[in-house]
This record gives C-alpha cells, structure tokens and sequence, in this order.
C-alpha cells in the first residue's frame, strides 16, 4: 500500500490535556495552524481520565470547576481557530528534515505530519491501557479484545466478561446489562481480585442491585489465562480465586478496563536532553535541546518547576512567542492585548467594541 503524503501544518502539539489545548489558544493568537495528536481517544489527558468530577480551585478568576467542565471550557476558547485533532495516535517518530528544517512526524496508525515547530505537551507521558500480561491475548484485539467499552449494542447478546475495579469497569457493566440498552442485553460478569469497587456511590448501589438479581455475575480473582475456542476464538478466562481454586469464565468478548498508566515511550528516543525522564528546557521561551522542539506542562523540568495546570499556561503563553519566531521569521513578534487588538478580536470571531455603560 502506497504511504500517503504527509500533512503540511504550522505547528504540531503533542497532547491534548488543558496546557495542550490552551497551546492551540496561544498559536491561534499568533495566526499559527496547528495540528493536536493525543494517544488517548478523547481530549482532556491526564485531567478528563483521572479526575474528571473532581473540583479545581486553582484557576485564576474560576471559583471552582471540574476537571471535564475546564476542558469543555478550553475546547470552547480554542474552537476559533479550527486546529486538527488525530486522537487516539501515539507519535512514533519525529525527525528533522535537513533539507528544509521542517520536521516530520509519524504515528502508530500511520499518519505522516511535517511541522515547522513541535510542541510536546504530553503531561506525564503517553497513557496506555493496563493489559493483561497474557502470551498471546493480544491477537484477538479490536474483535474480541477491547480496552475501552465498545457500544452496548456492539455486544447484545453475548457473554462479555469486564476485568477491572474502578469507574470505568464498573460504567461498563452497568452499560452492558442496562435492560432497556438494547433488546438483548449482554451477560456480564465482572471480574476483579476483590468485591471492593472504585466508582461513586450511586454506580456502586446499582451495581449490588445487579449482582443480586443476576444481571451481572460478579468472580473475585485475578485472570492467568485462557481457552480457545474453534477457529482460534477466544472462549474462556480462567481465574484463580482467593480459594486457591481455577474457574474458567465463558466469554465472547474481553473487555480488560484495568485503568491507564502513563509512559514517556518514544519521546526518550528524540534525542531531546532529558533529566529523571522529564525534558529539559530554557525557561524563557521553554524550548528544549533541539531547536524548533518545544516543551510545556508537566513533561518538562526547569530550575523551579512546578507541576501546575496554572503554570503550564504560564509555559503554553511563552513558547507561543517563542514558535512564532520560528513560524513566520519574517514578521515581528508583538505583544497584542485580546481586549483592544483589532486583528485578535478578528481571529476570535468577536466585537471589539467597548461596552457601553
């Protein structure tokens, strides 16, 4: 099969948390096209997965929000300025063109981008789904594995088995069994090493009431492999369980949703400098090692670093100033003010008039 042709963009931003998406802000003041890849398949990074209903208290002139109503908010802020999301990629290489100092950037799922900047934004580091570490389990992702919860009516009728303990295992069960989600709902059993659940209270008492009528099945243990069935299907998990004892659990489809974990993965092979797995960068415009390779948020280290949302804004407003340097070389970079700039009350779609008072 023929590659196709790579993506031509300004500017391309590694990660979609909120200092990712308060980057497509900044650039978009400085008329810089960007393009957003985030290995997760919805945006909001670290803040929307781990934390999504829990309060915030540290944005400057927000009381409080949640983490999911801060990334509403910056999705809405950004939406002017059109920028291109390809969720659900994981960067695997980025490299420089020695012809024209542009670099070229390409995905796990093959999507080519060349850049005249990068900005990794990427927190923590790339989150990954916790897998079991079964041989051989892999070959039946995407049809009979999953790691995220496919839609319900994707799986009526057959015996899905959900591995995990925290909200998003326990979201799926009741999904799956939800009556009224399709005419034949799915026969759950939810499997985890103790009948001790992490999701909150209403989640938890509509999960007993399930248990106990018999609409999800519920085996305390911990999963150390499986059978196939004719045509190389999967067709059992086998679980030990605290009594020492192995069960082997019927199952059409896996859903393995034991959380995420994040990792720096290729971002170590950049050749970017590095210190205790975090990239090092010069504070005043935060770009790192490799001309033309920004850095902000928490994937980042500076003398007196801070891991806060508020200061990696502090960071996505710098390295903007900075990349547009880079990006139109031929144009000063000026300071412009969003309450009386004509041409940034144009970029944001608003009226620049005073109100009246």
């Amino acid at each position: 099969m023929t590659a196709s042709p790579p993506i031509d963009t300004d500017a391309v931003i590694i990660g979609a948390g909120p200092v990712g998406l308060f980057q497509v802000f900044q650039l978009g003041l400085h008329g810089i096209q960007c393009h957003v890849i985030d290995a997760l398949p919805h945006l909001g990074g670290q803040c929307a997965q781990l934390y999504p209903d829990k309060p915030i208290y540290d944005i400057p002139g927000v009381l409080m929000c949640t983490g999911a109503q801060l990334v509403e908010q910056l999705q809405q802020q950004i939406r002017p300025f059109g920028a291109t999301f390809h969720l659900g990629h994981e960067v695997a290489s980025l490299t420089l063109s020695p012809a024209d100092g542009h670099f070229d950037l390409a995905t796990n799922h093959g999507l080519a981008l060349r850049a005249k900047v990068v900005i990794v934004a990427a927190g923590v580091g790339a989150f990954q789904p916790r897998k079991l570490k079964l041989e051989g389990l892999d070959r039946f992702e995407g049809h009979q594995l999953w790691h995220h919860a496919p839609p319900a009516e994707q799986l009526a009728g057959q015996r899905v088995v959900i591995v995990g303990g925290d909200d998003d295992a326990v979201r799926a069960a009741l999904a799956l069994s939800e009556p009224a989600a399709s005419p034949r709902p799915a026969q759950v059993t939810l499997v985890h090493r103790r009948d001790v659940f992490n999701a909150d209270d209403a989640s938890l008492a509509t999960l007993r009431e399930r248990i106990a009528s018999n609409a999800v099945q519920f085996v305390a243990g911990q999963a150390i492999g499986f059978e196939t069935a004719p045509e190389d299907r999967l067709g059992s998990l086998q679980v030990l369980g605290p009594d020492a004892q192995t069960r082997s659990v019927p199952c059409d489809a896996l859903l393995v949703l034991q959380g995420l974990s994040p990792r720096l993965g290729p971002v170590a092979e950049w050749g970017l400098t590095l210190e205790r797995k975090q990239v090092v960068v010069n504070p005043a415009t935060f770009e790192s090692s490799t001309p033309g390779v920004f850095a902000v948020g928490d994937i980042n280290t500076y003398p007196g670093k801070r891991k806060l949302i508020l200061c990696g804004f502090h960071e996505a407003t710098l390295a903007a100033f900075a990349a547009a340097a880079l990006v139109h070389p031929d144009q000063p970079v000026q300071l412009q003010y969003t309450t009386t700039s004509p041409r940034l009350h144009q970029l944001l779609g608003v009226s620049g008039a005073a109100p009246s008072h």
